[in-house]
């Protein structure tokens, strides 16, 4: 019931400009090209149906669902949107022209996307000051990589091998993945077990759960399995040689500082899971002259971390800028007050990755990335 909303909401979107294009454009065309008209609509409603059934390791079900929402349903909303601005000015040629236009440039977007972005990983480097960092700890470098959901790269492995490639060759004092390493099972590690044991860094690689990581959106939705599952993925990541974080720190020394790598289970606004405990985290880290938090969802810095807590630095991801951006612009920015990059409050720094994955392989301009972030003392 909980889907019957955004489904019905879909199912309008979709059709309406079906229904519109049909009557004002191909009601005089033969019955196969209306039959084709609508052909992308039905495929919608398939993948729909496939996504019910399987929950997130449907991997089919979701690239055709967003295949055809991103390909054609959008595209031909753009379209109708602004065909029929032109109908109200008079100027329904030239409007007409530009939807087209705009819905063409769309569909180029998205099939480019689809078929390459998600596969093409890039590292930025970020360099933040902080007057209260040690000078001790002047320079240290953390890889911040985030939202892998590998199920999704089953078919690609090789993306997932260039930023583990890219992590390592940083040479970086810390490695961390702040959450949701797969889509809803911990079979989906199992093919990457290998690789991401290769991860490594001169004071460890950290991790912490994001919110697909309790598997709530498996197939197995009885509470002994999804335990179960839980289970086996904090299993697995400490297999691999990460310290996974559950509401727990690790304190790293330079001579006689101390920095304290802190890491909560995923907070989030609901509807999503809050596992939070800061002042459990936090213990033991009052004699640490800085302090980094892992928490997967950027919500909780405004919720919790400002207004509770001494914490320098934030590190988050769980948006992935909605996996599309063009020329600075995303969608995310209506769901989230930060969404990607670098937001500051006084001294207090939250930095919130976009991502790698997602449950759908598709990124155009929000590419797959790793961070490499470098903190330094301000004089």
């Amino acid at each position: 019931m909980r889907f019957l909303l955004p489904i019905t909401v879909l199912a309008i979107v979709a059709i309406l400009p079906d229904m519109y294009i049909t009557k004002a454009f191909l009601k005089d065309s033969p019955m196969y090209v209306r039959l084709l008209q609508w052909l992308p609509t039905i495929l919608l409603f398939l993948g729909i149906a496939g996504l019910q059934m399987g929950g997130a390791e449907s991997n089919w079900a979701m690239k055709l669902l967003f295949a055809v929402i991103l390909c054609f349903m959008l595209p031909k909303l753009f379209f109708t949107v602004i065909s029929l601005a032109g109908r109200l000015v008079h100027l329904q040629l030239a409007f007409n022209l530009a939807g087209a236009a705009i819905g063409i440039l769309f569909l180029i977007c998205a099939a480019y996307g689809l078929a390459i972005g998600w596969k093409n990983p890039v590292q930025k480097e970020v360099h933040l000051h902080f007057k209260n960092l040690p000078e001790s700890f002047d320079g240290y470098t953390i890889i911040h990589i985030s939202d892998w959901h590998l199920g999704t790269y089953r078919p690609h492995p090789q993306t997932i091998l260039k930023e583990i490639q890219l992590a390592n060759a940083a040479d970086a004092d810390a490695i961390v993945f702040t959450g949701d390493i797969v889509n809803g099972s911990p079979v989906e590690l199992e093919p990457f077990r290998e690789m991401l044991s290769t991860l490594k860094a001169k004071d460890g690689v950290f991790s912490v759960m994001g919110n697909h990581d309790y598997c709530m959106y498996g197939s197995d939705h009885t509470p002994g399995g999804i335990q179960r599952n839980i289970k086996a993925v904090q299993e697995m990541e400490r297999s691999f040689g990460w310290k996974l974080l559950l509401n727990e720190n690790c304190l790293v020394a330079r001579g006689t500082d101390t920095l304290a790598i802190i890491g909560v289970e995923n907070d989030g606004s609901p509807p999503f899971p809050q596992y939070a405990d800061l002042d459990k985290a936090l213990s033991g880290t009052g004699g640490a002259a800085f302090k980094v938090l892992l928490s997967h969802d950027p919500t909780h810095w405004r919720r919790a971390v400002l207004p509770g807590t001494d914490i320098d630095l934030t590190l988050s991801g769980h948006t992935h800028a909605m996996q599309f951006k063009l020329f600075g612009f995303s969608p995310s920015k209506f769901a989230y007050k930060e969404w990607g990059g670098l937001y500051e409050e006084g001294q207090r720094k939250l930095y919130v990755s976009t991502g790698s994955g997602g449950n759908v392989a598709f990124r155009f301009g929000a590419w797959p990335e790793i961070i490499k972030i470098t903190i330094h003392t301000e004089n």
